[in-house]
């Protein structure tokens, strides 16, 4: 039985596309101790796609615990409260459907680039062990810029077999990335947290 269904952020349009970012997000889902039998994971594309897609599988859903994986985009002024980021945050505007809670809202602060950066053993094992390390960053990965982290792990990669991309390249490294290595993260505890307790 499907427990969980986790609606992320990614993957492009087709179903082909979205391959790798089911892979990838399934993978380090699993390393979490979660049984592959027990969680589904839907790649929607983009962010507002997803949304949608989760706000009508939330509406049907009778069994499962639904939950939505997006980016913040931005620092949040309380990870407890996502819905409150995503209705205030500019470009989003997102209303919780009927009945949920804050527990069916999960970010990654700022971006999912914050989860691959903070373990450069995945990055190593994907594009290469040439990578500048220097580059990136190791402390309050949460409050860094999307677009800045986004930069770094090119910068990083440049002269490895495989530079840093969005798409093939970032989710093979999720799926090598260890949980224990964002142990320091707080939304990524807090999103460790719900899935395990809604099995």
């Amino acid at each position: 039985m499907t427990h969980i269904k986790l609606y992320v952020e990614g993957g492009g349009t087709t179903r082909k596309d979205q391959g790798p970012c089911r892979e990838g997000f399934s993978k380090f889902i699993e390393k979490l101790g979660i049984d592959p039998r027990s969680f589904k994971v839907i790649a929607c594309g983009g962010r507002a796609n997803t949304f949608k897609d989760f706000v009508t599988a939330f509406k049907q859903s009778e069994d499962a615990f639904v939950a939505l994986l997006v980016d913040s985009e931005d620092p949040v002024a309380d990870i407890e409260q996502p819905w409150t980021h995503l209705r205030e945050r500019p470009g989003d505007g997102w209303i919780a459907p009927p009945g949920a809670t804050d527990n069916n809202a999960l970010l990654m602060v700022t971006c999912m680039e914050t989860w691959l950066t903070a373990d450069q053993d995945a990055i190593r094992r994907i594009c290469g062990s040439t990578i500048k390390a220097h580059h990136l960053p190791t402390e309050d990965l949460e409050t860094r810029d999307r677009h800045v982290l986004k930069d770094k792990l090119a910068a990083a990669t440049k002269d490895c077999k495989k530079t840093y991309a969005k798409g093939d390249v970032s989710f093979a490294i999720l799926a090598e990335v260890a949980p224990d290595k964002l142990a320091n993260l707080p939304s990524f505890n807090r999103m460790r947290r719900i899935l395990q307790a809604n099995l």
